[in-house]
C-alpha cells in the first residue's frame, strides 16, 4: 500500500491505531456504462478507485489525482453523488493499520488515458456492468451504481 509521508509520519506515531482519514472514490463508466473495479494485491474484494485528501489538497484534486495513480486514466469529477462514513467504513489493511473513511465520490468522466496500475497498488482494473458488480471491501450503497438513481440525488450516510 502506498502511504504519503504525512500519513507515514502519523503512523509512526499511533502505529496500528484507528485513524480517521478524509479521502475520495470515483464512479468512473466506459461508453457501454460499466463501472471501474480495482482489486489490489492480496486481496479478494473489489473496490473504487479512490485514496486519502492529503494536506493542503482539494478534494477534486485528490481525486484526479489518486485516479491517475491507481488507473492510469485522466477523469473530471463531474459532480458528487454520495457522501459517506461511520463505522460501516471502517477498514484494516492487510499490514494491520486500521483507518475510518469519511469519503466523497464523485461521478467522474474519462478525460484519457491507458488503463493501468501506475502505482502498482492494483493488480486488476476490470469494468463491471451494474448487474454483475462483485463484493465491495468499502460497502458503498448499491444505489451509487445505479445511473437511474444517481442521476436524481445525491446520497448521504
Amino acid at each position: 500500500m502506498p502511504i504519503s509521508e504525512y500519513y507515514r509520519g502519523l503512523r509512526e506515531k499511533v502505529g496500528s491505531e484507528l485513524l480517521m482519514v478524509p479521502s475520495v472514490a470515483a464512479v468512473i463508466r466506459n461508453e457501454e456504462g460499466a463501472v471501474l473495479l480495482l482489486r489490489k494485491g492480496g486481496e479478494q474484494l473489489w473496490g473504487l478507485p479512490a485514496g486519502a485528501i492529503e494536506p493542503g489538497e482539494t478534494p477534486s484534486r485528490a481525486l484526479r489525482r489518486e485516479v491517475y495513480e491507481e488507473t492510469g486514466l485522466m477523469v473530471n469529477p463531474l459532480r458528487i453523488i454520495g457522501v459517506f462514513g461511520g463505522e460501516k467504513f471502517t477498514y484494516e489493511y492487510n499490514n494491520g493499520d486500521r483507518v475510518q473513511y469519511s469519503v466523497i465520490v464523485f461521478e467522474c468522466s474519462i478525460v484519457k488515458g491507458t488503463l493501468r496500475s501506475i502505482d502498482g497498488e492494483a493488480d486488476e482494473l476490470v469494468f463491471f456492468s451494474e448487474e454483475k458488480l462483485p463484493g465491495l471491501a468499502i460497502p458503498f450503497p448499491p444505489e451509487i451504481f445505479k445511473r437511474d438513481s444517481a442521476e436524481e440525488r445525491v446520497i448521504f450516510e
